[in-house]
């Protein structure tokens, strides 16, 4: 019984969690509905709501130009680090060539030079036999 009852503390433990995070994010919810709500409504008479819609632009437009403002400059600092990083695509890819290049005339070369070394066996393997015995005296 002992046991029962320790989970069902744990639960009422977890259920009162879960209604404060889900009461919190209702709050959330409402606060930012209300903080917003203005920008969506649709003047009704044009004289009455004309202060408070130029002041709800002009904060809009502010917030618009310090966005753009900080964004044009990351912008540009990102179109400037992705054409450096197509130069040295473009870098490493011609690189990767040139030491391909390389390594095929390392290998004729390498292939060149065990064909002229069994030239140079074979010829000095036929010398020694066609060669005359030397004399002991």
């Amino acid at each position: 019984m002992n046991a029962l009852q320790a989970e069902k503390t744990e639960i009422t433990e977890e259920d009162k969690n879960l209604a404060a995070v889900t009461e919190v994010e209702a709050g959330i919810r409402d606060f930012v509905r209300k903080d917003v709500a203005y920008l969506r409504r649709t003047p009704v008479t044009p004289s009455t709501d004309a202060p408070a819609d130029t002041s709800a632009e002009a904060a809009v437009s502010s917030v618009n130009t310090l966005i753009h403002r900080v964004a044009g400059a990351s912008l540009g600092e990102i179109e400037n680090l992705i054409a450096e990083l197509e130069g040295l695509r473009t870098l490493m890819h011609n690189e990767g060539q040139r030491i391909q290049r390389e390594l095929a005339g390392y290998a004729q070369l390498g292939q060149t030079a065990m064909k002229s070394t069994r030239m140079i066996a074979d010829n000095l393997a036929q010398w020694k036999r066609t060669a005359p015995e030397p004399r002991q005296d």
